[in-house]
């Protein structure tokens, strides 16, 4: 029993270690946006042990990092005698996968042909591509992995890269020469250049990420929602996982310049003047804050400082032009145009800086003046009872809270009234009885007002009206005087239109009532 204990308390002082081992470095995960290719060697001068050495490298190397389409993309080509892409940039976005793909990939064997890796590299990988306009303008890398051997001439395609933009650095494994190798990495040599043995890989690690991290670090800072006198800025959270906290300035510059919504990257304040100068303070793990109490159509510069004692970072800035103040109504528009009525909208909305608006309308040249008056919260109001066929001018005034008033006037020609009745016809169907069939030329109405009424010796009272539903376009009136006239009338919403007539002769002497069948 006594040795069971012991046992356990030794695996438990063993194990402990293990789970300290290879902590994530703290504040790496938000850290970074950029495009970094790993250009590995696993020709036939790479064994498989210093293949698998290489990728275990990459994996630890790597792990620290956030992927995705707004962080660090990462792609892997191999080189052998035909160099194979194992995964382009937009392939993995998560950890997990990533780490998968370094564990299952195989070695290619063959013939060092970098110089067709690099071709594929700048054509195929590294060349920025009209899909990507999202990250235009973020850093692009090229590490390469080599055993040094036979790499072939690389200066040339290396320099073609570097004059793009691209950022390369070199780990030699083996006896590489270094003649070479310093004329294709990017300066600085002493943190872009490493020679390392094989099974010293890891000593590197941190370094070489803190190269990459210096070139892709997210330097940048993004003004959004720009108004008349309010902005957002936009960053990111590098102080992620650290200590420490935000410091915003920000202030209206001393001399014109900038633009709307501009995006900023690192350096020294521009001057700000007129000593309104404002600071705030942001946690750490924010990456937004909105400015407000701007002045409209003025030049602002905004700087941010991260601010930690475990880590130094740049300050950024940004300048940026709030938009000129529209005091509403800036358009006023029109719709639902009828021979009787007309809906007039104005803009923008503006509640907290208007009391009211009042309305004025009247025919032109010289017709009566309509006015009234609707809520700050109203952005519309229907004009009723117009005359068809007629222009009238329509004025929107605003009201303003400090005192002031805006208007703004159109003309709206109502157009004329389009009968809603084009046909009328009777068809005799016997000595006194008529067959009545209509068009309609009009949508919405609210039915049919059928009159007959006979004209010749009539007596009193041979006269009927009645009501038809808005579906009926026909119907039969029996027992009719010999002359008789009919007439149907549309009936829209608030009245009865005017309508068609016609008159149907018989050859009878029948006086009784007519009525519908």
């Amino acid at each position: 029993m006594e040795s069971r204990v012991l046992t356990w308390m030794l695996l438990c002082v063993l194990l402990r270690p293990l789970a300290a081992q290879n902590p994530l470095p703290e504040g790496v995960l938000n850290c970074c946006e950029g495009d970094v290719l790993f250009l590995l060697d696993s020709s036939g001068s790479v064994s498989s042990y210093e293949h698998s050495r290489m990728l275990t490298f990459l994996s630890e190397l790597l792990l620290p990092f956030s992927l995705g389409e707004d962080q660090v993309r990462i792609g892997l080509l191999q080189v052998g005698t035909q160099p194979r892409l194992e995964f382009g940039f937009g392939t993995y976005s998560t950890q997990s996968g990533l780490q998968g793909a370094l564990k299952n990939t195989k070695p290619l064997r063959g013939d060092t042909n970098t110089v067709e890796a690099l071709r594929i590299a700048k054509e195929s990988v590294l060349r920025p591509r009209a899909s990507d306009e999202a990250r235009a303008g973020l850093p692009r890398v090229l590490v390469w992995l080599t055993d040094g051997v036979k790499p072939g001439d690389v200066i040339g395609p290396m320099a073609e890269l570097r004059e793009e933009g691209v950022a390369v650095l070199v780990v030699s494994t083996g006896h590489g020469n270094y003649q070479v190798l310093r004329q294709v990495v990017s300066p600085p040599i002493e943190s872009n250049l490493y020679f390392v043995d094989i099974d010293d890989l890891s000593i590197i690690t941190e370094d070489l990420r803190d190269a990459i991290i210096e070139i892709i670090r997210a330097e940048r800072m993004n003004v959004r929602d720009v108004s008349t006198n309010s902005a957002t800025l936009n960053w990111r959270p590098v102080l992620s996982g650290l200590n420490g906290y935000y410091e915003i300035r920000f202030g209206p510059v001393l001399t014109g310049g900038g633009g709307d919504g501009g995006a900023g990257g690192s350096g020294t304040s521009p001057s700000t003047g007129g000593g309104h100068h404002q600071r705030i303070t942001q946690s750490a793990d924010s990456s937004t804050a909105r400015l407000t109490g701007l002045k409209p159509d003025t030049t602002y510069t905004a700087t941010l400082t991260p601010e930690s004692n475990d880590q130094a970072f740049n300050m950024l800035s940004v300048t940026f032009t709030t938009k000129p103040e529209v005091l509403s109504p800036a358009v006023v528009t029109l719709s639902e145009s009828g021979p009787t009525s007309v809906r007039v909208s104005w803009g923008p909305s503006q509640p907290d800086q208007i009391t009211s608006y009042y309305i004025e309308y009247s025919a032109l040249p010289r017709g009566n003046l309509h006015a009234f008056t609707v809520g700050r919260t109203q952005n519309s109001t229907l004009l009723r009872d117009l005359q068809p066929d007629t222009t009238y001018l329509v004025t929107v005034s605003a009201r303003h809270t400090s005192g002031t008033e805006k208007a703004m006037s159109v003309k709206v020609c109502t157009p004329e009234v389009t009968p809603a009745l084009t046909d009328l016809q009777l068809t005799t169907v016997s000595s006194d009885s008529v067959q009545v069939d209509w068009k309609s030329s009009a949508g919405g109405l609210r039915g049919y007002w059928l009159t007959w009424e006979g004209q010749q010796n009539s007596i009193s009272g041979q006269r009927s009206s009645f009501y038809l539903p808005p579906d009926s376009l026909s119907t039969r009136l029996t027992h009719l005087p010999p002359a008789t006239r009919v007439c149907v009338s549309p009936i829209y919403r608030t009245a009865r239109g005017e309508g068609l007539c016609c008159t149907a002769q018989f050859q009878s002497d029948a006086l009784a009532y007519g009525y519908q069948s």
